[in-house]
């Protein structure tokens, strides 16, 4: 029975990769919700002004500017948080893609 639960732990590095993904998976992820929740308060300021000062085009557009860099920050960041998510995900369930012969290169080069 021990030999069987020796044989189905994870190496040192596994749980190293595992603990490097999570972190940054969950950095990237809180990072783009902080990133999201400023640009949403960001747009409710920068409203009001827009439509007092419509006349000023260059505010305007930079605060739609601000809007757009902010939205699409926050996007980039959420897609990364998700990819390496999914790619946790994929190596714990020992779905991860190796090429065919691969293997036998990397068998050779731990020789």
């Amino acid at each position: 029975m021990t030999g069987k639960l020796n044989n189905s732990a994870p190496s040192p590095r596994q749980t190293a990769k595992f603990l490097t993904a999570t972190t940054l998976g969950a950095m990237l992820l809180f990072l783009s919700g902080l990133t999201f929740t400023g640009t949403v308060i960001a747009l409710v300021m920068a409203t009001p002004l827009m439509v007092l000062f419509s006349p000023v085009l260059v505010p305007a557009g930079l605060a739609i500017l601000l809007v757009t860099t902010g939205l699409l920050f926050s996007g980039g960041c959420g897609v990364a948080a998700i990819t390496a998510l999914s790619w946790i995900h994929n190596y714990v369930q020992d779905k991860h893609n190796t090429p065919p012969g691969a293997a036998d290169h990397l068998e050779y080069s731990r020789i």
